[in-house]
């Protein structure tokens, strides 16, 4: 909650040193009325116009003129039984930090070498999901790579509260073991929810070049990526490089190939696609082997949302970043604070 603080008669609206010396007392009062006609009293622009005299944009610019003086200090106030759960300085900071539009801090990280299934992550999946619920359009199409946070954010989602046109599949999933990646399950459950046309991309995540080429050929395939490389909202999450993925542990990867992938740079990858601490694509083989929306169509897009849980997924989340691959950022304090400390 915003209010003005109080100091003395002034009642939070007070002359300090600076550029209102200069101005002549009658400037300095008028300008502290309408302060505390806008602020204390909460009268419209209009309404002080017409208490004061003067004309509407007069009235806005005495209101203005207080604050850039420093006739007026706001002071914002968590309350203390919720202050636990609330980060506002970490999300404003990262805002800044990384230019994004917004950041959302829920929970505590799931723990390294932890089970980090969709249970996991339910705090920043609830948390993305209201996200998601405020940002999303009825005319958007939203895209969505699979995983346990993804999984999380279709759980939380409330049916009714928001709409979209279609919500489509960002990445293949089809796994060559019983492996369930939840591709199908988040794909059906936001559907559901968000009243949306379901758009299943019926590919694996990798598979030899040629099968690649003819894949992108078939109908089907290719008005599934075009329609994800058109998605007005994309929710994504961050993979790690190493054997604690998402992607080893469905045997998309090997070790060779992770041992190949750390060796080039790579912190992480989305939707099968892998990056570097800058968020600069690492060109392997696999380029020509993966079944996704490129990484550049992701930095394009102007509402994408990356959540982000857990110690192993940190330097993959800092990458990403990095790279100006999200607008939004949903995370747990303590992925936050290592951003911050290591953002440098």
């Amino acid at each position: 909650m915003a209010r003005p603080t109080t100091n003395g008669s002034s009642a939070g609206l007070r002359p300090q040193q600076g550029r209102s010396r200069e101005r002549s007392p009658d400037e300095v009062r008028l300008a502290l009325r309408a302060a505390t006609l806008y602020y204390l009293d909460g009268l419209t622009q209009a309404e002080i116009a017409a208490r004061l005299g003067v004309s509407r944009p007069t009235a806005g610019r005495l209101v203005a003129r207080a604050k850039a003086d420093g006739l007026v200090r706001i002071e914002v106030v968590v309350p203390s039984e919720v202050s636990d759960d609330l980060h506002a300085a970490e999300e404003r900071e990262l805002e800044r930090r990384f230019g994004l539009t917004e950041v959302v801090i829920a929970g505590r990280g799931v723990d390294v070498g932890a089970l980090s299934g969709p249970a996991g992550f339910a705090s920043v999946g609830r948390a993305a999901a209201a996200l998601l619920t405020r940002r999303l359009s009825p005319t958007d199409t939203m895209g969505f790579t699979w995983g346990p946070e993804q999984v999380a954010v279709a759980t939380a989602l409330t049916p009714g509260l928001a709409t979209c046109r279609a919500v489509v599949q960002l990445d293949g999933a089809i796994s060559t073991i019983t492996y369930q990646t939840g591709a199908d399950y988040i794909l059906g459950h936001c559907a559901d929810a968000l009243r949306a046309e379901a758009i299943r991309l019926p590919a694996p995540l990798y598979a030899d070049p040629s099968t690649v080429a003819s894949l992108q050929q078939d109908s089907v395939i290719s008005r599934t990526l075009l329609a994800g490389r058109r998605a007005e909202l994309m929710l994504f999450g961050v993979g790690a490089v190493s054997t604690s993925t998402t992607l080893f542990e469905g045997s998309f990867l090997d070790t060779g190939m992770l041992d190949e992938l750390v060796a080039l740079g790579a912190v992480g990858e989305v939707g099968g696609r892998f990056f570097d601490s800058e968020g600069a694509p690492v060109e392997t083989d696999l380029l020509q082997r993966v079944i996704s929306v490129p990484l550049e169509d992701i930095r394009n897009c102007t509402k994408t949302i990356l959540i982000a849980s857990g110690a192993a997924k940190h330097a993959a989340a800092l990458g990403a970043l990095r790279g100006g691959l999200a607008r939004f950022l949903v995370c747990d304090i303590d992925c936050a604070r290592w951003l911050l400390g290591h953002d440098k």
